[in-house]
């Protein structure tokens, strides 16, 4: 389970920020907070890039993003190379995408997934592990895909 967590909201996930922020230290993580402090509109790729590119030079095992649905995040997230990034709004979905897509990015939405479900997605998604087996396949073609297209690892 990762124990150094990385977390980005824009003003559509401020709330639950706070919420699993809270939730993530009373179960011993450590978590490193590179969202905006308020509700006041901010602009969600630059969170985006701030984790996905934290995570993909290896400063973090994994990073959570927030917005008002995820859709956002994840799209901004997923331009980053060795980026995973995955929309969660269940805790099956959470569970399958750790054990499918070695998931290192999770996207919650903060306005449509209550704070209840929200914690228990975070939870599945930080104690499920990759499998690997026959889906290391389709990552592979991930990789390749990337290389292809020139993705990159942004700078600090």
């Amino acid at each position: 389970m990762a124990r150094r967590i990385i977390i980005g909201n824009d003003h559509g996930g401020y709330e639950a920020k706070q919420e699993i922020v809270k939730h993530l230290k009373e179960r011993g993580t450590e978590v490193e907070d590179v969202g905006c402090d308020s509700t006041e509109i901010v602009r969600y790729p630059h969170y985006a890039r701030q984790v996905a590119g934290a995570v993909a030079r290896g400063e973090f095992e994994r990073g959570i993003l927030i917005c008002s649905t995820a859709i956002g995040m994840s799209i901004a997230a997923n331009k980053v190379k060795g980026i995973r990034a995955s929309v969660c709004t269940s805790h099956y979905m959470a569970k399958m995408t750790r054990q499918h897509n070695d998931s290192n990015v999770l996207c919650l939405g903060g306005k449509i997934t209550g704070i209840y479900e929200l914690l228990e997605i975070v939870d599945a998604w930080l104690e499920n592990d990759y499998i690997g087996g026959r889906h290391e396949i389709s990552l592979g073609l991930i990789r390749n895909m990337e290389e292809e297209l020139g993705l990159s690892v942004p700078e600090e």
